[in-house]
């Protein structure tokens, strides 16, 4: 693998007026590598991609991918990179493949070849049956699985990608899954924003998360939800019976104190050892005698991770960039 980092930004700062967007972002991407940016709407992510992939110039700090900086070498990182923004940018009036022909083209492949890029992507994302079509036909879905083959028309080194399943299904989002993992084994690098911690813990090597234009934490998915206080033991009290009972029966048991929801009825208790503890659980249950009428075992959620690290829930609304798509120029 090549030692030199396909991304790496150094004390970016990006403002909007008064408004620091990015506030001294550093950031590094192996080459080969998947780092995925998460965070809060409005902290920063769409604008450190923006700036990345050359469509906003930063106010300070240094930004480089695959070693040529994003300002001074403006016209070199594009023809390197590939990009599918937050929402599809295929053009309505073109067919599925016209718009990945038309793309091809304009990212400088002759034409026999865009014609073949194109008929092989459509294949690839399920579009074939739907490739005469123009684009303004196409359900949401579709248009956002026509707009990420876009981006890849190319076979860009770096590809980033802004929150790409949003309006996908689950089928389309595990095909898209799939077609990223087969990517980065051939040599892409990809920058993914995502609000779901399952895409982010499916593909990133690394996460970086953001609030208010600042990394906050970086590290394994594991490693981050570790920070979020480890897997979550839930304990469902039967109706009529003290809640209270069951927390102090599995208290030791934690990493934390347990909390207690009177009203549900529910007990919630941190745990280290994730699946290890449940003899030790169900060992109390008969001790005591207590019973439940639910338990279960779950790891932390992205808002678990959001709450413990930024104090606020990953879907705060708040203003956030549009980006193009496709090969950038």
């Amino acid at each position: 693998m090549d030692e030199r980092p396909a991304v790496e930004t150094q004390g970016l700062v990006k403002r909007f007026g008064k408004v620091p967007a990015l506030a001294g972002v550093d950031l590094q991407v192996p080459t080969g590598g998947v780092v995925g940016l998460l965070g809060p709407n409005g902290a920063g992510k769409t604008t450190a991609v923006r700036i990345l992939t050359t469509l906003l110039r930063p106010d300070a700090g240094r930004a480089a991918v695959m070693g040529l900086d994003v300002v001074r070498q403006a016209h070199a990182v594009r023809r390197l990179i590939g990009l599918s923004g937050q929402y599809a940018a295929v053009d309505p009036y073109l067919t599925g493949r016209e718009n990945l022909r038309m793309m091809g083209q304009l990212s400088g492949l002759r034409r026999a070849a865009a014609r073949r890029r194109a008929d092989h992507l459509l294949e690839l994302f399920d579009l074939t049956d739907a490739a005469g079509r123009t684009s303004r036909t196409y359900s949401g879905g579709m248009r956002r699985r026509l707009d990420v083959a876009a981006s890849l028309v190319a076979a860009p080194a770096v590809l980033f990608l802004d929150e790409p399943t949003t309006g996908l299904d689950p089928r389309g989002r595990l095909g898209l899954w799939r077609l990223l993992g087969e990517l980065t084994t051939q040599g892409t690098s990809i920058v993914l924003t995502t609000q779901y911690l399952e895409e982010a813990d499916r593909l990133a090597d690394t996460i970086t998360v953001l609030d208010r234009g600042r990394v906050i934490a970086t590290g394994t998915p594991d490693e981050l939800k570790g920070q979020a206080g480890g897997d979550r033991l839930e304990l469902q009290a039967p109706p009529d019976t003290d809640p209270h009972l069951l927390a102090a029966a599995m208290a030791s048991l934690g990493s934390a104190p347990p909390t207690v929801d009177v009203e549900a009825g529910r007990v919630v208790v941190p745990v280290p050892d994730g699946p290890g503890i449940l003899p030790d659980v169900a060992a109390r249950l008969a001790t005591t005698g207590l019973q439940v009428s639910d338990l279960a075992l779950r790891r932390p959620t992205l808002d678990d991770v959001f709450l413990t690290l930024t104090g606020q829930s990953s879907t705060a609304p708040a203003t956030s960039d549009t980006t193009m798509s496709g090969r950038v120029r």
